[in-house]
């Protein structure tokens, strides 16, 4: 057994989102991403379908130049190669899901260059 917390240990970082691997399980990734509101991780896309789940907050989620406003609660799915782009509105934690294959490093990098 595994356990990890969405909601302990919250350090936000002022300059760029926080990414943190939660748990690598055998059939997936869970990471928790912080951003501070105003913080954006810029258009990109994933070799993976991924799963993203709004635990606090709100952002504004843009697939394909459409912006779609998520709230606390709120999950999506999006396949594989599909550009999207994320703003927080407000203080947010994410929970992203990954493909087993996928790597937590392509997540950092985005959040480091945006």
């Amino acid at each position: 057994m595994k356990t990890a917390s969405l909601t302990k240990n919250l350090e936000y970082n002022e300059s760029k989102p926080v990414v943190e691997i939660l748990l690598d399980t055998d059939s997936s990734k869970e990471i928790r991403i912080l951003m501070k509101k105003g913080q954006v991780m810029k258009e990109h896309k994933t070799s993976y379908p991924i799963m993203v789940e709004i635990f606090e907050g709100k952002i504004s989620f843009g697939v394909n130049g459409d912006t779609h406003q998520l709230e606390k609660g709120d999950l999506l799915s999006l396949k594989a190669g599909i550009p999207h782009d994320l703003k927080a509105e407000e203080d947010s934690t994410i929970r992203l899901s990954l493909s087993k294959a996928d790597s937590v490093e392509r997540v950092k990098e985005v959040a480091k260059g945006s």
